[in-house]
């Protein structure tokens, strides 16, 4: 078996860094074991700075002003966004319509990675491996 692969939602990534209570047991143990390689996608650098600035994410200043450092302290890979994961991502057919969403989705779904979120719509996706 080789190297499993998850990619964090914008919110686990937030939650980690954090060491927020909101984080599952399961979500803090996969992101801590080291046989785990571990993702964050670009689109949770622009989601993360999109909500900064219109003043969303009131409890994150440092992470959104410094997130460049922070990202490289926490050691995980960065998943570029490709064509192919925005082609996917506007093609599927579900409701949802939260464009962060629907790229970590196509992501997670194109790269077989395993989607560490704690979002309803996310994990109802019958495509998409999700772990919390």
């Amino acid at each position: 078996m080789g190297v499993v692969k998850c990619l964090l939602d914008t919110h686990t990534l937030l939650w980690t860094l954090c060491e927020s209570p909101k984080l599952s047991s399961n979500a803090r143990a996969a992101i801590a074991d080291t046989n785990i390689q571990k993702f964050v996608s670009a689109a949770s650098a622009y989601e993360i700075m999109y909500k900064h600035q219109l003043g969303k994410l009131p409890d994150y200043d440092y992470i959104a002003e410094n997130y460049l450092r922070v990202l490289q302290e926490f050691g995980a890979d960065e998943l570029t966004i490709s064509t192919q994961h925005a082609h996917y991502a506007g093609k599927f057919l579900w409701e949802h319509r939260d464009p962060f969403d629907r790229l970590l989705a196509a992501q997670a779904y194109i790269d077989n990675l395993t989607l560490i979120t704690d979002d309803p719509y996310l994990k109802s996706l019958p495509w998409v491996s999700t772990l919390w």
